[in-house]
């Protein structure tokens, strides 16, 4: 099965957060084709739907990747890097990675310092044993290609693989984007909806909420539906035991747990069912780590569903997801919005 024109546009776009413009412009282009489009001065981007002002769901993807920046250009033209959004040094080590440069991309390696003999059985690495070198000579060279502060991602293009099976960098949440808009899109083309939905490709998920956050506060919806990732049980390590089954391939998940409405909950569960979408149920006894930690607490409360993808090895370049776990999230997405009306009320 082919990615989605626009899913690969996404991926290929870098964004890391904090610097999400390039992908942020993919999806305003595409949303301009059916929708209202604006934006905020985070780089957080809408795309609405409607305009009778009366009650308005938003969906909510992220459209920021984990990445890096640059901290310090050493004598010798190596650099030194933090990191945007939380992953381990062990998967970083020996990736390649793309930099926003002074003049455009500058492609590098990530390594650590050389070891042999018995040092080569130290397995341990951090972030600070590691360094980027983008083959310059020396720091003035360093310097003419980067900034300090640049931003970089690490490289992994979009293959498809057997069984509707994605990899690539970024899945994370540029899904979760994809699927806000694509839902949005659906409802615009078919009609029927009888409240106004507004997609949003928020900014900063990775480190802190940010883009959510506002965007909840400024739109100040009546019901949101935050589109994520989330990871599958179905790999070694994985332990259903812990948030429950979640198989790829097995369609969209639905999160149960105090930050999820209830009642939000109950029809998302009650419109896979009648409309025979394929659904699995997560289990999160706290925070989710997620934009709806902030979104349901958002002004006096918003009622907050939160329905995700199921990706295997999370926060890193091979991040593998469905397309037809994708398909049944976007279906999901865009029924719950046409069971929706002005009257609809998910207090508790």
């Amino acid at each position: 099965m082919p990615i989605p024109v626009l899913l690969r546009d996404l991926l290929v776009a870098a964004g890391p957060s904090g610097h999400e413009e390039p992908a942020a412009r993919v999806w305003r282009e595409a949303a301009s084709a059916f929708a209202e489009v604006g934006g905020d001065t985070l780089g957080t981007s809408y795309a609405r739907v409607g305009s009778s002002g009366r009650f308005t769901l938003a969906v909510i993807g992220h459209i920021d990747q984990v990445g890096i920046a640059i901290t310090h250009i050493r004598a010798d033209g190596l650099l030194d890097y933090s990191t945007l959004g939380g992953f381990s040094a062990e998967i970083l080590a020996g990736q390649r990675v793309v930099i926003a440069g002074r003049e455009g991309p500058v492609e590098g390696v990530v390594a650590g310092r050389q070891r042999s003999g018995r040092d080569r059985d130290r397995t341990a690495v951090s972030h600070g044993d590691l360094h980027i070198d983008i083959g310059a000579a020396d720091a003035d060279e360093a310097f003419a290609l980067v900034s300090i502060g640049s931003p970089g991602v690490w490289q992994g293009a979009p293959i498809e693989l057997p069984n509707a099976r994605i990899v690539s960098r970024a899945l994370d949440d540029r899904l979760g984007a994809y699927a806000a808009l694509e839902a949005a899109r659906r409802i615009a083309g078919q009609g029927g909806a009888r409240v106004d939905v507004v997609a949003v490709a928020s900014v900063q998920e990775e480190t802190g909420h940010d883009g959510a956050r506002a965007a909840a506060f400024a739109l100040e919806p009546d019901v949101a539906l935050v589109v994520d990732v989330t990871y599958t049980s179905d790999v070694p390590g994985g332990d259903p035991r812990k948030l429950g089954k979640v198989d790829l391939g097995s369609g969209a998940v639905v999160l149960r747990g105090p930050v999820a409405n209830r009642r939000v909950t109950e029809l998302l569960v009650e419109v896979a069912e009648s409309e025979g979408i394929a659904y699995q149920i997560e289990v999160w006894s706290g925070h989710t780590h997620s934009d709806a930690d902030d979104v349901h607490a958002a002004r006096g409360g918003i009622p907050t569903g939160i329905v995700s993808i199921p990706v295997r090895y999370m926060h890193s370049p091979s991040e593998l997801a469905s397309l037809d776990d994708l398909e049944a999230t976007v279906r999901l997405v865009a029924a719950f919005a046409l069971r929706l009306t002005p009257e609809s009320d998910f207090l508790r």
